[in-house]
């Protein structure tokens, strides 16, 4: 049968994949369709056709999953930020797991891994659980500005007035922003001309504190008018802090490196767990506390700390997981390649009056074989939180080399996790333990937990 482009095929939905895309079949020519999920017969327009795989476009659904849900948010299918919002929940924590067990299967070898695997921990209420929100802006319909999301692998943006993911607050912030920028005519960014005053709004809300903080990244020194928004913005309860976030650069980059303080505290401070953390615009902080928690009571009972332990923690950020273990452990050392994350978490542990815990500005693969080879520092437990491309090779040799007893994983990217468990495995490290826990509800990410001991060869 010859697979043409532009044509309409009927398609049953079998699997999903990693990027949330449903995948069916033409004989054995395999379709990745966006919009569908898991059991969906859909009539599908082909529009890019390869070897022996396609991607198409959702024209009609002939027999919808029974899986299938109603999105709470018109703009769902447009946005790129709720990926999975037509899917039910309870298929979305089951889809998660999956795509961690396939992971370690297919790319680590690890065989029937899902006996030692946790979870799927997922959460009572789905929505409205982001306490960051990062708003592009941009012109609009009439010259209007448009504040919301980028449509999926675009930058066009979608005009929102409400995100189920963001807490409520949020929404007011920006409505306020909307009617001051309309009211004063404030100028938005443009990527092509370069020209333009305001670029985004950073929004950050403390869960357990109240408090609210609100960031403009500016194309330039100052926003006409300021004192006026300051005014109404301060009306809202819980404001804390408002700053501006200068950013000239012609680039993708969100922030730039210099933060003035409007009104208020340069900073909020929240809490996960009993550990009370400050967090700056230019902090990094897990964006949901409810599932952090969760993740971090995961990692410490999987670091399994008596009280006698030295503890790495590598990629630490502002210390949230550092503090979390310095709770149970003889000391820990963070490293972090971030200065101002390292300013952050030597200030959070003075907060907290932990003095068992000692910060390294620098990369985690060049600090630890450092320390260990020059300063003969060892460790019985090793953390490891890395960002989406994983560990570095010499890092995980290090690693290796201190054989620390227990090495406590955690990751946002099933795929090179599982490619460095692979690798800790041939170090002679056995996976004991795996927890997947929802941190990202409404889309495809996914965190996990990992527990590997040392074997006695």
């Amino acid at each position: 049968m010859e697979i043409k482009k532009n044509e309409c095929y009927e398609i049953s939905i079998v699997d999903m994949a990693e990027d949330g895309q449903g995948i069916g079949k033409i004989e054995d020519f395999v379709v990745f369709v966006k919009d569908t999920v898991i059991g969906d017969v859909a009539r599908v327009k082909l529009v890019k056709v390869l070897k022996h795989y396609g991607f198409g476009r959702l024209e009609e659904l002939i027999l919808p999953s029974k899986d299938r849900v109603e999105p709470l948010c018109k703009h769902a299918k447009a946005c790129g930020g709720c990926t999975l919002q037509h899917l039910s929940y309870e298929k979305q924590l089951e889809y998660k797991f999956d795509q961690v067990k396939n992971c370690l299967v297919r790319i680590g070898g690890f065989l029937d891994i899902e006996k030692i695997m946790e979870g799927p921990y997922g959460m009572e209420n789905p929505f409205r659980y982001r306490n960051k929100a990062q708003f592009p802006t941009g012109m609009g319909k009439n010259f209007k500005p448009a504040i919301g999301f980028y449509a999926g692998r675009t930058h066009s943006i979608i005009d929102t007035r409400e995100c189920f993911l963001q807490l409520e607050v949020s929404d007011e912030v920006i409505g306020i922003i909307r009617e001051f920028m309309e009211e004063f005519h404030i100028s938005t960014y443009d990527e092509t001309s370069k020209k333009g005053l305001l670029r985004h709004i950073l929004t950050r809300v403390g869960f357990t504190t109240g408090e609210i903080m609100v960031c403009l990244i500016i194309n330039g020194k100052k926003i006409p008018n300021v004192e006026e928004l300051i005014q109404r913005l301060t009306k809202i309860e819980g404001m804390t802090s408002i700053c501006l976030n200068i950013n000239k650069e012609h680039t993708n980059k969100i922030l730039g490196d210099t933060c003035v303080t409007l009104w208020g505290k340069g900073y909020i401070e929240d809490y996960i767990g009993e550990v009370k953390y400050q967090i700056s615009p230019l902090s990094f902080y897990q964006v949901n506390p409810v599932q952090t928690k969760v993740l971090y009571e995961k990692a410490l009972e999987y670091a399994g700390l008596t009280g006698e332990e030295t503890v790495w923690d590598l990629y630490c950020g502002i210390g949230t997981i550092s503090l979390f273990l310095a709770q149970k452990a003889k000391w820990v050392y963070g490293v972090e390649i971030v200065p101002q994350a390292i300013e952050d978490a030597r200030r959070n542990a003075k907060n907290n009056g932990m003095e068992n815990v000692t910060f390294f500005v620098g990369k985690a693969e060049e600090v630890l074989p450092k320390e260990y080879e020059e300063n003969k520092v060892y460790a019985k437990v090793i953390v490891v939180d890395p960002p989406r491309k994983g560990c570095d090779e010499t890092l995980l040799k290090t690693i290796y080399e201190m054989q620390p007893e227990r090495v406590v994983y955690v990751s946002c990217n099933p795929a090179t996790l599982a490619r460095d468990l692979k690798i800790l495995a041939g170090y002679g490290y056995e996976v004991k333990k795996v927890a997947v826990v929802d941190q990202f509800c409404q889309t495809v990410h996914v965190e996990t937990c990992v527990l590997l001991c040392r074997t006695n060869s």
